[in-house]
């Protein structure tokens, strides 16, 4: 009787993914066994003899790994609750189905369980001609199997069902008159517990008038399967909040309440530790502070003893396991980059799949960080601004420099927030990280200060438009302060990107990365638009661009807006990451954001920006050297050094540099791309002013003139030739692409390329398209990912070229 007594609190690995593996599953019953938690609930929906095959016993070593993990927990004082899930296929009027359901259930009891569960969530409500004949009702036949299960179990004091009307917005009509949760409430054994997760599947409060309504129609307090953290429905999000939106009074009108966490294990720290804070709240025995809970109180609680568990160098794979110290000293473990790829019967830790070890220090930039204050916010943007423009900032003496100066790669010049070599996380970096990925239907503070200074900036940037000088000074000082802000938090999410891969605990890297990453990404994106609207975005009077206009490609609502209190969170995907995406003008094309995170993840620190006039000589030199790698042998063009870059770069940087981007990185340049807003008139300029200019530069009968010069400047006159009508009506604008073959990354050419097809959006183009030599197949491939699709070929400008476009 005490046992059926207890308030049921803890965790249920009952996600869509990849299972935990074994080593995570013990480390986890360390954690819940010091914060006070006591029941654990499995039902991996990736585990195939849980679902799919659930009619198949396990194998005798699969015993011995369930065997031990009973153990395991019972000797943490932690009740093991064994869940099944045959509802997808069970024929409920099928004496073979029920044999078979009980003889998986007996198999698991000889191993020691004494708890159990069954699952009837996410399935059709639809029986077989069978089932029809026998029972009156879906709710009748899933009673009266349950009802059965339970005696030949021996009527266990906790046994779980868990309804198909499993929440609120799954009942038909409503709660209270659902034909099936009375007929549940009625014909369900009175001992048997009832699994419900609230109003929604992904509830963002529980309320009491809600739970009496569900308490008085199942006639017995339901136990809470909690998806406040679960984020197996959004690959781009990550729930590092605190537990919230649940009074602990609820608990006198509850059989319990599981937590059902994030797929990625070390992402759950704070989740589970704010859930013993919370399941504590109001003991006798708890400290006066704990008396009544608080998230924000229990979220530093928890980040505190987080700090120790991050800056532990643990390593991937979890096989050096530690002896009990606290709850907070658990080891490192595996993580699949892809939780789609990934199905999985019941398995130890032999057979989890190890990744290989990042080769990280190849790549890492050199130690010793430097920082800017960005307090001074109007002097601090026109700082910001030379910083962008590759020109040197001139610092008081005795600090710090800044970015670096347009040079060679060669230099290890010292960037603002340098990432080293491993170091620890900092407090406030953890709590960027938290602010950034904090609960479902709620953003933290620095992910609200990001969203919002970006709304603003985007709704004010008219002020900075290339017509701004009717602005007031004092607003135009505002916007910048605003965007200098808005720099130093991107820069910020940058510099946590490379402390989490710089870090010692290698196992909070392989689950934390692939989100840091995709922000990371997206950051630079958004840094890089808000530096490029200053003065180069088109204004009302100009005839390509108009701000009534603008805004159709600045997104109107940002996802909390779209989201609403009664909405699911998966309505909108993405999270912060998504909301950023949003407000970018090619926010609506996903293609260009959500791609897979590297293999092997480098801490360098990578910075895009809008071209500056000192850049050129690097950029030369950059195209240069590919171009020699290209064709190989000697260097053609010894005499006349600008030869590949006057031809390659120049007319875009001499006629339209506001269309270029530069990507750099601790060692300077490292990437451009260069873009056209409107081909035919810049084809025009090109024949009146850039032609005429390159043949003053390298004339014909000049003395020590290189016989392949010639050559390449009837190059530069062809290049200009006219594309079809038909092309530029749909595609008036072009680009080009040029990146460093050693770039480590290859995500953040997507990113740069993201960048310039933000800009030429803003500005009023509705397409753009780029040549790319047919046996240049990496290109080719590369484009495509990003929905580019060939429009022309073997037509453009008379030569063997493939035309690629795609619509903004």
């Amino acid at each position: 009787m005490e046992e059926k007594k207890q308030f049921l609190c803890g965790v249920v690995e009952g996600f869509y993914g990849r299972p935990w593996s074994m080593d995570q599953r013990k480390v986890l019953f360390q954690w819940m066994q010091h914060w006070g938690l006591n029941t654990y609930l499995y039902g991996p929906k990736d585990d195939l003899k849980h679902r799919l095959l659930w009619r198949e016993v396990y194998s005798p070593e699969e015993e011995g790994q369930l065997r031990t993990l009973i153990v395991e927990a019972q000797s943490r004082g932690l009740r093991f609750v064994y869940a099944l899930s045959p509802g997808q296929d069970i024929v409920f009027s099928s004496s073979c189905d029920l044999t078979l359901l009980k003889r998986k259930l007996r198999q698991v009891s000889d191993l020691g369980c004494q708890a159990f569960a069954i699952l009837f969530d996410d399935i059709d409500h639809s029986m077989c001609q069978a089932d029809s004949e026998a029972f009156t009702s879906f709710a009748h036949a899933q009673v009266t199997v349950t009802n059965e299960i339970y005696r030949f179990l021996g009527e266990p004091p906790v046994f779980l069902f868990c309804p198909t009307e499993y929440c609120g917005s799954l009942c038909s009509p409503s709660v209270s008159k659902s034909p099936y949760l009375q007929t549940v409430g009625e014909d369900l054994l009175p001992n048997i517990t009832v699994i419900w997760t609230g109003s929604k599947v992904i509830s963002r409060k529980l309320s009491l008038e809600s739970l009496a309504e569900v308490e008085s129609v199942l006639q017995r307090p339901p136990l809470i399967w909690d998806n406040l953290h679960a984020n197996d429905y959004d690959s781009r999000r990550l729930f590092l909040g605190p537990f919230k939106g649940r009074e602990p009074q609820l608990k006198n009108h509850l059989r319990g309440l599981l937590l059902n966490p994030n797929c990625e294990f070390e992402a759950n720290y704070i989740p589970l530790h704010t859930l013993g804070s919370w399941h504590r709240a109001g003991k006798e025995d708890t400290k006066d502070e704990e008396c009544e809970y608080c998230p924000d109180r229990a979220l530093s609680a928890a980040l505190k003893d987080w700090m120790e568990e991050l800056n532990q160098p643990l390593q991937a794979g979890r096989q050096n396991t530690r002896t009990d110290q606290r709850a907070s000293v658990p080891t490192s473990h595996c993580k699949t980059p892809d939780r789609s790829d990934c199905p999985s019967t019941f398995r130890g830790t032999s057979t989890v799949a190890k990744l290989p070890v990042f080769p990280l220090n190849s790549s890492s930039p050199p130690s010793s960080p430097t920082k800017v204050s960005g307090e001074r916010e109007g002097r601090e943007w026109e700082k910001r601004k030379s910083y962008q423009s590759c020109q040197p900032i001139q610092q008081p003496p005795g600090t710090k420099p800044g970015a670096p100066a347009a040079g060679g790669r060669g230099q290890k010049a010292q960037v603002r927030g340098l990432c080293g070599g491993k170091g620890l996380l900092s407090e406030s970096q953890v709590r960027l990280l938290v602010g950034l990925h904090y609960l479902p239907h709620e953003h933290g503070p620095s992910a609200q200060k990001l969203l919002q200074d970006l709304t603003w900036l985007k709704t004010n940037c008219q002020l900075v438009s290339t017509n701004s000088k009717k602005a007031a000074p004092q607003k135009v000082d505002e916007w910048r302060g605003r965007a200098s802000r808005f720099l130093s938090l991107c820069e910020d999410i940058a510099q946590l990107h490379c402390s989490v891969v710089s870090g010692n605990n290698r196992a909070v890297l392989y689950d934390l990365y692939p989100y840091v990453w995709d922000l990371r990404n997206t950051a630079l994106v958004a840094k890089a638009f808000i530096c490029w609207l200053d003065g180069r975005v088109l204004s009302d009077s100009s005839a390509l661009g108009s701000w009534r206009n603008c805004f159709q490609w600045c997104g109107k609502t940002t996802g909390a807006d779209q989201l609403g209190v009664e909405s699911e969170p998966w309505a909108f995907k993405g999270g912060v990451s998504g909301e950023v995406q949003m407000l970018l003008p090619v926010g609506s094309s996903s293609e260009l954001f959500t791609h897979p995170p590297p293999l092997f993840p480098t801490t360098r620190l990578y910075n895009i920006r809008p071209y500056h006039s000192k850049d050129k000589v690097e950029l030369y030199r950059m195209v240069r050297q590919l171009h020699l790698r290209t064709q190989g042998g000697p260097e053609s063009s010894a005499a006349h050094p600008d030869v590949i870059g006057d031809r390659c770069l120049g007319p875009c940087l001499a006629l339209c540099p506001e269309y270029s981007f530069i990507l750099e990185d601790e060692l300077g340049v490292c990437g451009c791309v260069l873009g056209i807003l409107d081909v035919r008139s810049f084809a025009k300029r090109c024949q009146a002013s850039w032609i005429p200019a390159m043949r003053d530069k390298y004339p014909p009968k000049m003395n020590g003139t290189h016989p392949n010069t010639q050559d390449l400047i009837q190059l530069m006159e062809e290049d200009q030739g006219e594309y079809p009508d038909s092309l530029l009506y749909h595609f008036p604008s072009q680009l080009r692409l040029d990146a460093l073959p050693e770039l480590v990354d290859i995500s953040i050419s997507r990113t740069l390329l993201t960048a310039l097809l933000t800009a030429l959006k803003a500005n009023g183009s509705q397409g753009v398209f780029c040549e790319v030599q047919p046996t240049d197949r990496q290109r080719l491939e590369f484009l495509t990912k990003l929905g580019f699709l060939e429009i022309l070929r073997g037509e453009a400008r008379s030569r063997e070229g493939v035309v690629l476009g795609r619509l903004l």
